[in-house]
């Protein structure tokens, strides 16, 4: 049986189906009873927890072949605060449930302590879960397709792309039908000691070919509108977004742009196989599902 955090969130949720899909036992792990009926419906167990208490988590871990683990995006306070908080309840609730295999997610570029903002904390986070179980695997994904829906709202009203990142940088982006995929395989497989597995699409994209994606899935054209780095700060505090948090996400792009957000040469290498095409057209079917309803 295998036990799933996130499952209400994109590469959790993604990591579920793929594991049902195999037809293995599965049980997520949410914060209240009615977050789970969904998955009920589909087959899956579910159990109640949170996540600042070992002590519930490691009884929703029992019994489990293996767990995939994450640390959820931060939302406000300090990230790097709220990483060792998460990270500490959940290597203790590993130990103390004393599951087998762990999956932990993290990010491409997660090899560097420092200068990545955001990802940094991946970095922190490894390291607090690294050992807490006889076969452990980082799985490093790339930049998540999927993120480009947070400016669907201007794609499609204005034909315009925001984008922190330039134009014709290409780099490591993947779906994330493409990230519970790997997370599930590496599941499932059968190994022990230490695993980094950097993932990527079949391809790597920039933000041109996003724009040109969704200009073929809306049918009408849209360009990239690049924002320049000084704009970004205050762009961020009018969507809510708190100065801590906005400050980890721009140092991220920061780090992009500075090349940093690459693979290690020494560890494992995938490729999924889920096109920017097919990935782009489902944010626009969800989105215009979402404005129907």
């Amino acid at each position: 049986m295998y036990v799933v955090l996130g499952a209400n969130g994109r590469a959790g949720g993604e990591t579920a189906q793929a594991l049902l899909e195999r037809g293995e036992a599965v049980r997520v792990v949410v914060r209240r009873p009615e977050q789970g009926e969904k998955w009920k419906s589909v087959g899956a167990t579910v159990a109640t927890a949170d996540i600042d208490v070992p002590g519930t988590i490691a009884e929703a871990l029992d019994g489990a072949t293996a767990a995939f683990l994450l640390n959820p995006p931060p939302v406000s306070g300090d990230p790097n605060a709220r990483t060792a908080e998460i990270g500490a309840a959940l290597a203790e609730a590993m130990k103390l449930a004393r599951v087998p295999k762990l999956v932990a997610l993290s990010s491409i570029g997660a090899q560097h302590a420092s200068g990545t903002g955001v990802i940094a904390t991946l970095h922190q986070f490894e390291k607090l879960l690294d050992g807490t179980t006889p076969a452990t695997a980082f799985l490093r994904p790339g930049y998540f397709v999927e993120s480009w829906a947070e400016v669907a709202g201007p794609v499609t009203s204005e034909g315009l792309l925001p984008t922190f990142l330039a134009p014709y940088q290409r780099i490591a982006m993947v779906s994330t039908k493409d990230v519970g995929r790997a997370a599930a395989a590496l599941l499932c497989e059968d190994w022990t000691g230490r695993r980094v597995v950097q993932l990527s699409g079949p391809q790597d994209w920039n933000a041109a070919e996003v724009a040109s994606a969704f200009a073929e899935a809306l049918g009408r054209p849209v360009v990239p509108a690049f924002v320049p780095p000084e704009q970004r700060a205050a762009m961020l505090a009018r969507d809510g977004i708190p100065e801590e948090v906005a400050t980890a996400l721009l140092g991220m792009y920061q780090g992009i742009a500075q090349g940093r957000f690459v693979s290690e040469a020494t560890q494992e290498q995938r490729r999924g196989t889920v096109s920017l095409a097919v990935s782009v057209k489902r944010i626009v079917a969800q989105l215009q599902s979402a404005q129907a309803a």
